[in-house]
């Protein structure tokens, strides 16, 4: 008997190297597709279950769509913004910490899909949320299929998060609960007023530093902290090194990876510099996401004169 085929859904994080975090998707798009295509000839593993429900009974229009999320970032929008009858699935991302920036529970309250256009199509939602990266094969089969597909860039800017929160409340329906969100997320990038500017190295997730062109830099600068990354001539999703760090240290590290490096005792004998540790999930995305970043680096900033 021949083996089943393996099916891989390109519908890939969001380029995190414009929010401030290298993930996967963007440039690894090409080598996932080749990988897809070779499977596609070969007798790769059959993809993992997924976990989605079965489909629903008919709703009322007026309730809003019933609605399938194919990324980590629109998962967060919709397990806040919509209804919880409304939420027919969100993306596999959802159960992984290392990807998902809402809570385990939150995300367990609800199915997952693998991604595939046959598990989506199955499940018949009124809607479907994914990123511009969702391969084209994928969005043509669910149009095909009669299901509206949207999808939502990376946002580099609160303004621009603030725009997709708000886009996605109004395709749910749920413009009051998205502008909820709104307003938490404009206090929470509030500047900081009359603070000095305070020397500050973001050491995320691979070693790598943010560029000034992404939303954590512009949350870091409106509560003044200045990127020390700049100033060393490092540029978005740059390596650091421990040894540079230790050569031309901040005046505060704040250490959002886990790799030996960053774990390092030396990192704790600089006198002069301040080591804290940062939430890597506050990272990824904007909506939610930047309401934790701000509550965080506001209370960083507290503690320094």
């Amino acid at each position: 008997m021949a083996a089943r085929p393996y099916r891989l859904s390109l519908d890939m994080l969001w380029d995190r190297d414009r929010t401030g975090v290298t993930r996967t998707g963007g440039w690894l798009a090409p080598m996932l597709a080749l990988l897809a295509a070779a499977c596609a000839l070969t007798s790769c593993a059959p993809a993992a279950p997924s976990t989605a429900p079965s489909p629903g009974p008919p709703r009322d229009a007026a309730q809003g769509p019933v609605i399938i999320s194919l990324n980590p970032c629109l998962d967060a929008i919709l397990a806040e913004v919509a209804a919880p009858d409304q939420v027919l699935a969100l993306s596999h991302y959802s159960r992984d910490p290392r990807s998902s920036s809402i809570p385990a529970a939150t995300a367990a309250r609800f199915g997952v899909t693998g991604g595939t256009a046959e598990e989506v199509i199955a499940l018949a939602p009124d809607l479907v949320l994914a990123s511009s990266f969702i391969a084209p094969t994928t969005r043509s089969a669910l149009e095909r299929a009669g299901i509206r597909v949207e999808t939502f860039g990376s946002p580099t800017t609160v303004d621009e998060s603030i725009a997709q929160v708000r886009k996605a409340a109004r395709l749910m329906h749920r413009g009051p609960e998205g502008e909820a969100l709104v307003q938490e997320m404009r206090r929470a990038a509030e500047p900081v007023a009359d603070a000095r500017p305070v020397s500050t190295l973001l050491w995320q997730p691979g070693g790598i530093v943010p560029g000034e062109a992404t939303l954590v830099a512009q949350m870091l600068r409106a509560k003044s902290f200045a990127n020390h990354a700049a100033a060393m001539g490092l540029g978005q999703a740059d390596f650091v090194a421990l040894e540079t760090v230790l050569a031309d240290p901040p005046e505060l590290l704040l250490v959002a990876g886990d790799s030996a490096a960053q774990r390092h005792p030396l990192l704790a004998r600089l006198e002069d510099t301040r080591v804290e540790m940062l939430d890597p999930r506050l990272l990824f995305c904007g909506g939610r996401s930047v309401v934790g970043l701000g509550m965080r680096l506001e209370t960083l900033r507290a503690r320094l004169p």
